[in-house]
């Protein structure tokens, strides 16, 4: 990411947000620690005082990736895709979360970046029954606010904007006070009555099925890979407003909305395996089997905010496991965490070259000659075993960094563990080449 001379107000601090994600990238599969983070005394003293500077704060760190996103999206159908994730819980009513959106291109899937980020923080039981509250008081306005956040998506080029979310987002209010140039899609959570009292799980019956397709399912917790064969449906709904206790909050709300509904119901599920069933609600008209599949391909790609979860996660940086008992200066670092975690990401979507991006997605222009110098050291007498890629490339740097991180060439794509390892062990040596550069006598 380049430099913006206006962040934190002060170049100082600019500078220590930079030199701290590069060290976060650099820490291979290890738990995120100040100390380790610093490298010595005077390097943790300086991320310390970054962190707990009241100056610094989340909202300015994540408004300089969203900055660094729209310059990407000019001409692109852009997915915005958002959830939410726990960084601390107790099991019960407290704990602190975040909510990130995310820039996927609808067509290839290329990760453009960060779009926005919030944090959740509970302290015990609310005082009050959610329906019984404002709409904007609800911890569930986030889901709204992320996708008027999205669109300024629209503002900076992008051609179309779809905000991409799951249950939780299933809310009136979400699809009716939607902004203008924003699309949705979210998987349902509630069987909503519709305008003639019918229910929406019964909407497609009376006009039968689009055709069959095939969608990837990811392996995950107790869950194998696999390739699940579904029949599509889909038919335009109209919902019913449902009851509200504030008479003002109804006000402000459609007596009803017209949407798409799409269902994707698998067929044939391998034997002990819970058969692949989405119930989706969107604002783009479906009338077509191709209409449909490419809503299913749309949700697919909500894949990737979980993946990037699983970077800051057990599986990378461990945020989790993160002992700081200040709020404010753990968010700091959250939110640094979470624009490191893009970063391996785009790396992972651009390693077959497909998406043809730029080193400088990820990369410092003058890693350019490093990395090939290093690429010189891996490349091996086969053609697997040589970089297919341009040097100018995202590929290119993601290829030396799935080699040293252990993967071989062989035996399928480098995954994100794998590359976020190979990535510390590139910082390592980059750190070690410039600090030789600065000794005396180098020429």
């Amino acid at each position: 990411m380049t430099a913006n001379p206006s962040l934190f107000s002060d170049r100082r601090l600019e500078a220590a947000w930079l030199d701290m994600q590069q060290r976060l990238c650099g820490m291979g599969q290890k738990r995120v620690q100040v100390r380790a983070l610093g490298g010595d005394r005077a390097g943790e003293m300086r991320i310390r005082r970054f962190l707990h500077n009241p100056r610094v704060t989340p909202d300015e760190m994540i408004e300089a990736a969203r900055t660094h996103t729209a310059a990407l999206v000019g001409g692109r159908h852009v997915l915005a895709i958002q959830d939410t994730t726990s960084l601390r819980d107790d099991g019960k009513d407290s704990g602190h979360y975040l909510h990130p959106t995310i820039a996927v291109d609808a067509d290839d899937g290329t990760l453009l970046g960060v779009v926005a980020a919030s944090f959740l923080l509970r302290r015990g039981k609310q005082a009050a029954h959610c329906n019984k509250r404002a709409f904007g008081d609800k911890e569930s306005a986030r889901w709204l606010e992320a996708t008027q956040e999205a669109a300024r998506l629209s503002a900076a080029g992008a051609a179309c904007v779809t905000t991409v979310a799951d249950r939780e987002c299933d809310l009136y209010e979400a699809f009716a006070l939607r902004p203008p140039t924003t699309e949705l899609l979210i998987r349902c959570h509630h069987n909503r009555v519709l305008a003639d009292a019918t229910r929406l799980y019964a909407a497609p019956t009376a006009l039968g099925e689009l055709g069959g397709s095939v969608v990837h399912v990811p392996a995950a917790p107790g869950r194998a890979e696999r390739q699940a064969k579904v029949v599509l449906s889909a038919c335009p709904v109209t919902l019913r407003r449902p009851k509200r206790n504030r008479a003002a909050e109804a006000a402000r709300l459609p007596a009803k909305l017209s949407l798409t509904y799409v269902e994707a119901r698998e067929v044939n599920a391998p034997p002990r395996v819970k058969p692949l069933h989405w119930r989706l609600l969107t604002t783009h008209p479906v009338q077509t089997l191709p209409e449909a599949q490419r809503i299913i391909d749309f949700y697919r790609r909500r894949w990737s905010i979980e993946q990037v979860f699983r970077v800051m996660k057990t599986q990378g940086f461990d945020i989790e496991a993160v002992e700081m008992q200040d709020e404010a200066a753990f968010e700091n670092l959250v939110a640094t965490t979470l624009i490191a975690a893009v970063k391996v990401m785009q790396m992972v979507h651009d390693r077959d070259g497909t998406a043809a991006r730029p080193l400088t997605d990820a990369f410092d222009p003058d890693d350019q000659p490093v990395l090939q110098a290093v690429c010189t050291t891996l490349e091996g007498n086969t053609a697997k075993q040589k970089n297919p890629h341009p040097p100018g490339s995202l590929a290119y740097a993601t290829w030396v960094c799935a080699r040293l991180g252990g993967w071989t060439g062989y035996y399928g794509k480098p995954g994100p563990i794998v590359i976020h390892a190979g990535l510390a062990r590139f910082n390592a040596m980059l750190m070690g080449y410039h600090i030789a550069r600065h000794q005396p006598g180098h020429a």
